[in-house]
């Protein structure tokens, strides 16, 4: 079983100190490639200098023993004869057995080189080189060596970048983890905030931390879903309130009606209980079906849209209805709109009917395109609606005077279906002043020609 963090913390901990390690140890292995090579490098020019001085005084005869020793002793250099004789040598490389056993070929008579000896902790590595002082059979090989630092013969030095490794990746860890720990330090809040919000208690909001990042971001918009849920969640108790009290309504009076009938049947004119009836079953039907399509459109599930002209709808609806009331009508061309047709349909007659119920003598109806809207306004020129309950006519169940009742019929849900449906259509509907009355104004996006 793969075992990794489970929190976001511990995870980039992790990586960072991995990523650290895998970066400075990469960094480590140069810089001890790079001080082996400039430290042998610098031992080998000093070798160099001195086995070539001591191989030049062998072949012109000036060599005179013992050897001068111009390094202070660092550096150890003999002249051997075959066999493995030392026949001169500085003082610090005297009495010693030869440096190396390496004897160079009359063919290669130069010959660079580390040789080790011994074993860790006593191990002990010299840099070298042995020059062959003629090609002559008997030539004797001149060795200059010089001991390796110990740092570099006893794995100091490797332990030493390791610690360093290990140290900043330490150091990248405990950073990313202070770092991580103070970013999500708001989120744990909004986390701890949230899980305390319920359903019952929607008031409370998620801190918002300061400036424009990711977390701030996230806690307003966390913050304004639960605006949204609360004002969702309060509307919709407001709703069930309502609707049982106005099915209540006619439920009671159609039981009433039948439990009257039914105890003095020969006191109640049959007819006119069943007719009653029948009005009160109508006004439930009503009711029930408003609020179906209502729910239907609050789910905001993909219905099918389809282009349609706005002013041939409204002069179709406003063709096949029979008004009391006189119709003015003003519908221009190409007034195009992409929809469901019998939402928008139910949205025309909505206005038509509330209109008509509210009007004196006239109706006007009018369609115009308007820069990137389609425009529609229905105006009637009954008592108009106070600015105060422009808003209030589109809630649910609302009543407002007994001027602009529902004394006249409706179930009170056909204003607030109709702005649903143009809210749904990306549009809005909302009453604007007028001199003769109530002005009704939707406006919906035309359709892309």
């Amino acid at each position: 079983m793969r075992m990794r963090p489970r929190s976001i913390r511990a995870r980039d901990t992790v990586v960072a100190a991995i990523i650290a390690a895998l970066v400075w140890g990469v960094t480590a292995v140069g810089v001890d490639f790079a001080v082996r090579t400039i430290v042998r490098a610098d031992l080998l020019q000093r070798t160099q200098v001195d086995a070539r001085r001591v191989s030049g005084g062998v072949r012109d005869g000036t060599l005179r023993g013992p050897i001068p020793d111009d390094s202070g002793g660092r550096v150890l250099v003999q002249v051997v004869e075959p066999g493995g004789l030392v026949r001169e040598a500085t003082p610090a490389a005297a009495g010693r057995p030869p440096v190396s056993r390496l004897w160079p070929s009359p063919g290669l008579r130069v010959r660079d080189f580390t040789e080790c000896r011994g074993s860790w902790p006593h191990r002990r590595c010299l840099v070298a080189e042995a020059i062959r002082a003629t090609t002559a059979p008997d030539s004797v090989v001149v060795y200059a060596a010089e001991p390796m630092p110990s740092y570099l013969v006893n794995g100091l030095l490797e332990g030493l970048l390791a610690a360093g490794v290990a140290a900043l990746a330490g150091l990248a860890a405990w950073i990313t983890w202070r770092v991580v720990g103070r970013t999500l330090g708001p989120v744990e809040a909004i986390r701890a905030q949230l899980a305390e919000i319920s359903a019952t208690d929607l008031s409370r909001r998620v801190p918002e931390p300061p400036g424009e990042d990711e977390i701030a971001q996230l806690a307003r918009t966390a913050n304004a879903t639960l605006d949204r849920l609360e004002s969702a969640v309060g509307r919709q108790r407001q709703f069930a309130s309502d609707a049982s009290h106005e099915l209540r309504t006619p439920i009671a009076g159609l039981r009433a009606n039948l439990e009257d009938a039914s105890m003095h049947p020969e006191d109640n004119d049959l007819p006119a209980v069943v007719e009653q009836a029948l009005h009160d079953t109508d006004r439930l039907e009503s009711i029930v079906t408003d609020l179906l399509l209502l729910a239907r459109i609050g789910t905001g599930g993909t219905v099918a849209q389809e282009p349609i002209d706005l002013s041939a709808l409204a002069g179709a609806e406003i063709g096949r209805r029979t008004f009391q009331v006189k119709i003015e009508k003003e519908l221009a061309h190409g007034v195009t709109v992409r929809g469901v047709r019998m939402q928008l349909v139910r949205l025309l007659g909505n206005l038509l009917d509330n209109a008509e119920r509210y009007a004196d003598r006239v109706i006007a109806v009018e369609a115009a395109r308007d820069g990137e809207h389609a425009l529609l306004t229905v105006t009637d020129d009954g008592v108009g609606i106070a600015p105060a309950d422009r808003e209030r006519v589109f809630e649910r169940f609302t009543r407002l005077d007994t001027a602009r009742s529902r004394g006249a019929g409706g179930t009170g849900l056909g204003l607030a279906i109709a702005r649903e449906i143009a809210e749904a259509h990306g549009g809005t509907l909302r009453v604007e002043d007028d001199a003769r009355g109530a002005r009704f104004v939707l406006r919906l996006p035309l359709a892309p020609e």
